[in-house]
């Protein structure tokens, strides 16, 4: 049986209402209906809907007078009743300030433009109609607050968003972020609003998001911003009692569910892109996932319910595409986009910074939201994974969380407080991300994440002046969190206090780069194609062909996934810049006041600030609080620590300017001015005590080095049985032989067998043989990309062409002999 929600379960109360859930049959696979179709529809149609979206926009299930609501719900109170107090109808604002009369109607003057101060607008009427309409504020029913709402609505109509006003400045304002919260407002303050003034509001949403917005599946009506469109369209329906809108909205989301190859949306190998060339999963996925999951939530039931079999596909996602990048709450900022540079906005009264775990929390809340739609077996998982999540938020408690609304507040609290729901365990495993350059790898005890460029895949994002200094966030930057330590790292002021040029992980030129360099919207994409690997699931070798941005600087860098370490390795780095080349070990955020010992070779560094000292020699280091770098195969490491200050405003010009000052922690090795293949070779070991890395890095026998040269890279472990290269030519490393570019991973299993894993990162493999110098009896199976296996005293497997495979790992079993 599928739970889902019933416009007809909608139960209204004295003091608010309450969300009934029904059980249904399973959704129908029929078609949709046409929008040219509609079914005609009642007025108590659009008066459930209205309800339903009510209850999804307030939330239930939860009294008024108990934390953390009660104190969420004064503050709530106290914002509004101040922006009833500012607020001051004039001929070019509604509030002082926030001007809306644009002197060149054809763009925004200012990087915090004027129809941002138009959502902005609608933002405090809706913060207002919040107060008004919910328990527990302090202002609910007020007269004097719903008369400041109505005279803001009206003001707001006559002086920009009327169907009279051409749109200037950014094109979301006028079809996303006005009318979004336009209707909302049309929805709480319904009962108030006169008729006259509600067909002037739908008019002008007519105006700006007409009929023709969601014709097509282009430019700006795709992924997340066509659910945002179908969202306006389907309130507009509602709101307007327009039966064609809403079948309209509906039809229109079925475009957005199937699987891609190319631009925007899901592939099937779980990507999520946006803007054509941005991995994007935790920010305008986080986006169509919530949105789906509240459209879904309004037509469940209705005569518009959304029957199209291929939502499973975003379904499915769930897990397949969104739960990989969360840990602990937070979301991965490598695929956040320029939303990482959003702090402290300046846009919110309150001052609360945005960071990855924020991010996280509100997609938290979407899968909770969205499971009350799915089969009984996922709404069960799905919870199960959230209640792990948030009992393992130690850095920054969920419910705490004052960005996310109270709705979302609402539904993430039941879960918690549903003792039926087991908290899922936190997973182990390996999920290589071939279509946006990303992978993640989980242990036990840390997960970590790389972030790479392709002529796919963008270095960064940059656009309206968010995200201006993000330039080598693509040069292999290698992000990793603590099961219960190190969860901060990314969240406390990283991004406005870090150093750009040294992001851990990256290999970079310290050639000065411009603010948003190489151009908005994901412009800056290198000329490099070999760049993926290939997992068996649980291990990985994984590989970049690195093409440094506004740089002559190139180099192969190779990262090696097994048991508790990453082997971490480069070579063939040549630039020609004029300017020093590093590469970056490890570039920790100790905080406002950390010390947090650094230990080389036994030997406890100074803790003094600043200070900078070669590592001439070092065999190892190890840092408190953090983990162990064994450094043998790598000359010129140098240590710095110091303290760095940095505002928001410097990263977005859209944020707060307050400065603040934290504490960092570099590992770097310096490759000189124009290296010309230069190399470097560190394992790293997340959570290791000093005495384990010292262990480590005296075991000589842990790891054979197969190659690192700029045609491969390859090691070997015995004791996990694993062995990988990386051939960005045809060539040899140790036991593995490849006959054109690919890479290539073997893990020899206790039962006999092994997985040979093989794959195609550049997309240009023809035909491909690769040889396992190793005896083998049998194959047990293999994909239909093999064309022949021979056997015997070892493996040639003969591949027919990739270029179709999509970077994906190709997997043979082997029994050995």
């Amino acid at each position: 049986m599928t739970p889902s929600w019933t416009r007809r379960g909608v139960l209204h109360a004295a003091g608010g209402a309450a969300l009934a859930l029904g059980t249904a049959g399973p959704a129908a696979a029929a078609p949709q209906t046409p929008a040219a179709t509609a079914p005609r529809a009642a007025a108590d149609d659009f008066a459930a809907l209205r309800a339903v979206w009510r209850d999804l926009v307030l939330g239930t299930g939860f009294s008024p007078t108990a934390e953390p609501f009660a104190t969420r719900l004064r503050e709530l109170g106290t914002e509004a009743a101040a922006h009833l107090a500012a607020m001051a109808p004039a001929a070019g604002s509604l509030w002082p300030d926030l001007p809306l009369a644009d002197p060149e109607p054809d763009k925004d003057t200012e990087s915090y433009g004027y129809s941002a101060r138009l959502v902005d607008s609608y933002t405090r009427l809706r913060t207002m109609a919040e107060a008004h309409v919910r328990a527990g504020t302090g202002l609910t029913g007020d007269a004097a607050l719903a008369t400041g709402i109505l005279t803001g609505l009206d003001h707001l109509h006559d002086l920009a968003y009327n169907a009279a006003q051409p749109p200037y400045g950014n094109w979301w304002s006028w079809q996303i972020g006005a009318p979004q919260r336009l209707l909302d407002l049309c929805v709480l303050m319904y009962d108030r609003i006169r008729a006259d003034r509600l067909a002037a509001y739908c008019a002008a949403v007519d105006h700006f998001v007409p009929d023709s917005a969601v014709a097509s599946y282009t430019g700006t009506s795709t992924g997340a911003n066509r659910v945002d469109l179908c969202r306006v369209l389907a309130l507009r329906g509602v709101v307007g009692q327009d039966p064609a809108k809403t079948a309209l909205a509906r039809d229109a989301l079925s475009p957005v569910f199937p699987y891609v190859t190319t631009g925007d949306g899901l592939y099937t190998d779980g990507s999520f892109v946006q803007h054509t060339y941005v991995p994007y999963t935790g920010s305008y996925g986080a986006v169509m996932l919530g949105g789906i999951g509240l459209l879904l939530a309004l037509l469940a039931g209705s005569p518009w319910a959304v029957t199209d079999p291929a939502r499973q596909i975003v379904l499915d996602a769930v897990e397949h595409a969104w739960a990989p990048f969360i840990h602990n709450g937070l979301v991965m900022d490598g695929v956040s986009g320029r939303g990482i540079s959003r702090g402290v906005m300046l846009s919110d009264p309150r001052g609360i910074q945005q960071d990855d775990h924020t991010r996280g929390h509100g997609i938290l809340a979407s899968v909770v939201l969205l499971a009350e739609g799915a089969s009984g077996a996922e709404r069960t998982r799905w919870r199960g994974l959230v209640k792990g999540w948030m009992r393992r938020a130690y850095y920054s408690p969920v419910l705490e969380d004052r960005t996310l609304s109270l709705a979302s507040l609402a539904w993430l609290a039941g879960v918690e407080n549903d003792a039926a729901v087991p908290a899922a365990a936190h997973p182990s495993g390996h999920r290589l991300f071939a279509s946006m350059d990303r992978a993640v790898h989980r242990r036990p005890t840390w997960t970590a994440s790389v972030s790479m460029a392709s002529r796919r895949i963008t270095h960064y994002e940059t656009g309206n002046t968010e995200n201006l200094r993000g330039w080598h966030t693509g040069s292999g930057m290698l992000y990793w969190w603590g099961d219960d330590y190190a969860n901060g790292q990314y969240s406390d002021a990283f991004w406005a206090t870090v150093d750009p040029y040294r992001l851990p992980g990256t290999t970079t030129s310290a050639k000065r780069l411009a603010d948003a360099a190489g151009g908005d919207w994901g412009a800056s994409r290198p000329a490099a194609d070999w760049v993926g690997g290939a997992t068996d699931g649980t291990v990985a070798g994984v590989g970049q062909h690195l093409k440094g941005l506004g740089s002559t600087l190139e180099a192969r860098k190779s990262w090696f996934f097994v048991g508790d370490t990453v082997v971490c390795l480069g070579a063939g780095i040549t630039c020609t810049d004029g300017t020093a080349v590093e590469s970056v070990i490890d570039n920790r955020n100790l905080g406002a006041a950390g010390v947090h010992p650094l230990t080389v070779d036994g030997v406890t560094a100074p803790a003094a600030l600043p200070w900078s000292a070669p590592l001439t020699g070092a065999r190892w280091a190890h840092l408190g609080g953090f983990g162990g770098y064994v450094l043998g195969g790598t000359t010129g490491v140098r240590a710095l620590r110091e303290q760095r200050t940095g505002r928001w405003s410097d990263i977005n010009k859209t944020c707060a300017t307050t400065p603040l000052t934290r504490r960092w922690l570099t590992l770097f090795a310096d490759h000189g001015t124009d290296p010309v293949n230069a190399s470097y070779a560190y394992q790293m070991l997340p959570g290791a005590d000093a005495a384990r890395t010292a262990a480590r890095s005296a075991d000589a026998s842990w790891m054979q080095m197969l190659a690192n040269t700029g045609q491969a890279q390859g090691v070997r472990v015995p004791s996990a049985g694993f062995t990988a290269a990386n051939f960005f030519a045809a060539g040899t490393a140790g036991a593995l032989t490849a006959s054109a570019p690919c890479a290539v991973l073997v893990r020899e299993r206790g039962d006999g067998t092994a997985v040979v894993c093989v794959a195609d990162p550049a997309r240009q493999a023809a035909s491909l043989t690769v040889t396992w110098n190793r005896p083998v009896a049998a194959v047990v199976s293999r994909p239909a990309t093999v064309t022949s296996a021979v056997t015997g005293g070892s493996l040639r497997l003969a591949f027919g062409s990739l270029t179709g495979a999509a970077g994906a790992t190709q997997k043979t079993v082997v029994r050995l002999g």
